[in-house]
């Protein structure tokens, strides 16, 4: 009744040219990544005393939400995670987490921005974006094998390509929803296009670029113990020797751990798409709202208290 096809053999032939002929400068690559920018990051982070880092992060979480509450509550959820005994592998997920998210905003961004630029590039990427996020996410995991063997670098890849397209969906969206008229106006100055697009487009578009990046960190974490069967160590290493193991205890201490760094990300991503107004009045601090900004002239009102003339008084 149905034609025999298959992509088996086709896509497997392809991924054997590319590994014959590229293996080399994957290779290189994952050698390159992991030299100069992996192992130093992970260097670095472990390096900075606990507490150290649990106070500077106590510090970017009240800058960014301007609630003292807040970056107390992060502040004690890293203390917790330290207590678990978990900092050094916390540290080594973080490091994971941090070059997924770096490589997902350098390529992700500027792909949003050509997209909401061009309605025929729109077309074609959107289609391979919900691709992206329906493909079950074992999947990227086996040509990244191949194509890097076990490890932490293809553990990053395939964490870029599964959290990469909320990133790229919302810079698209937050640039095409900037007003009309405010476009209109910044072109009546004179503006170029690459003034329009940093002085007025992105700016606007902030709150929704942050929502995107937000979502793709989020998605990178939940990437975290599928990365463990390949190879990349950290908080999903202990989840996956949970289940292994039949550990409840160990696999749940490990889980709330990847819970409270979501957390901690999460708020601090939302607080910083804030408007800054909004986050200097969950300081407590008074707006200032500029003259004639969606408040009324009340000199060029008249009064509730003041009559209105007479029919007469008014032709006299």
């Amino acid at each position: 009744m149905f034609p025999n096809l298959s992509l088996v053999d086709p896509v497997n032939r392809a991924v054997d040219w590319i590994v014959t002929h590229w293996g080399g400068f994957f290779h290189a690559l994952s050698a390159d990544m992991l030299r100069y920018l992996l192992i130093p990051l992970g260097q670095g982070l472990s390096a900075v005393p606990p507490y150290v880092f649990i106070a500077l992060v106590g510090l970017l979480a009240w800058h960014a939400t301007r609630r003292w509450q807040m970056a107390l509550g992060i502040m004690a959820a890293l203390f917790l995670i330290g207590s678990f005994g978990l900092w050094p592998k916390l540290m080594l997920t973080t490091s994971l987490m941090l070059v997924s998210a770096l490589l997902s905003v350098i390529i992700g961004l500027p792909v949003g921005i050509l997209i909401a630029r061009s309605d025929r590039l729109r077309s074609v990427v959107l289609p391979v974006l919900d691709v992206m996020q329906t493909m079950p996410s074992f999947v990227y995991l086996i040509p990244v094998l191949m194509l890097f063997n076990l490890g932490q670098v293809p553990a990053i890849f395939a964490t870029v390509i599964y959290a990469i397209p909320p990133l790229i969906r919302l810079t698209d969206l937050g640039i095409r929803q900037v007003d009309g008229e405010v476009l209109e106006a910044a072109r009546a100055f004179g503006t170029t296009p690459r003034q329009l697009l940093l002085g007025v487009q992105l700016p606007l578009a902030r709150p929704s670029i942050m929502a995107g990046v937000n979502q793709t960190v989020m998605m990178a974490l939940a990437m975290v113990v599928l990365a463990s069967l390949i190879g990349a160590r950290g908080l999903g290493e202990d989840v996956l020797t949970g289940i292994n193991t039949l550990n409840v205890g160990l696999g749940l201490q490990a889980g709330l751990a990847i819970v409270i760094l979501a957390i901690v990300i999460d708020r601090i991503t939302q607080g910083y798409g804030m408007d800054g107004r909004i986050r200097r009045g969950l300081s407590g601090q008074k707006l200032k709202v500029p003259a004639g900004a969606g408040v009324p002239n009340m000199a060029s009102q008249p009064l509730l208290s003041q009559k209105a003339p007479k029919p007469d008084e008014a032709q006299a």
